[in-house]
């Protein structure tokens, strides 16, 4: 279970500045320069998720640019702390590093344990972090919310479409944070999500690799309720 990270502004900045990581530079580093779809948020296929990004939508309308971590304030978002992983963006190195300030009972689940203040390449390994960090840094690097899908056999051979929602935020004008929703399902109904990500020998075959960059105002922007900051506990 995720302990109590409060996220509000200022409250886990770690005063970072955002550079551009070049493709030269992840070769460098053996990670590969993968291609997105540009894409509107119709892509995105779970209601809960297409929740996450339309107030997120709501908030970068108003001046078209990414909002501060303190103004995310989605509905019910008690129901979704266990698919939701929040990260701090560290830019002193290139390309930029992602550290785990919480990850929900999902992500620790199908990676078999909690990665909580790593940088997420490590807690990745030499295995996925070639073909999961590409997807971070695009977000970084484009300040959009990224979506993938991924498929993914069970241990018992059970196909798995993985949906990754990437969000992203700034306190500083650079991109401070994200925030990533997981949702796993399967067409065969029941799998196994324990150990998903490391339980075989076959690594995830994606499906979809997007940028959400169309039509990112066609919602009015809209009252966000005042309240506390969005708290993973």
């Amino acid at each position: 279970m995720i302990d109590g990270v409060l996220l509000q502004s200022g409250a886990l900045l770690h005063n970072i500045f955002l550079s551009g990581a070049s493709s030269r530079d992840l070769d460098r580093v053996g990670i590969a320069a993968l291609e997105f779809e540009s894409t509107g948020p119709s892509v995105v296929k779970s209601i809960k998720q297409r929740d996450l990004l339309n107030t997120w939508l709501r908030l970068y309308a108003r001046d078209r640019s990414i909002p501060r971590m303190s103004e995310y304030q989605p509905a019910r978002i008690e129901d979704e702390l266990p698919d939701l992983v929040l990260y701090t963006v560290d830019t002193s190195t290139q390309p930029p590093r992602l550290i785990i300030q919480s990850d929900g009972t999902r992500m620790s689940t199908a990676y078999g344990n909690t990665g909580k203040g790593r940088y997420l390449d490590e807690y990745l390994g030499a295995r996925l972090a070639p073909i999961v960090m590409p997807v971070y840094h695009e977000c970084i690097a484009r300040r959009l919310p990224a979506y993938t899908i991924a498929n993914i056999d069970d241990i018992y051979g059970r196909v798995v479409a993985y949906e990754r929602l990437l969000l992203p935020f700034s306190d500083d004008g650079s991109v401070t944070h994200i925030i990533a929703s997981l949702k796993t399902i399967s067409e065969d109904g029941s799998f196994e999500i324990k150990n998903l990500m490391r339980g075989n020998d076959k690594l995830p075959v994606s499906k979809l690799r997007t940028i959400i960059d169309r039509d990112l105002f066609h919602r009015a922007p809209g009252r966000i309720p005042s309240g506390d900051g969005l708290e993973f506990g």
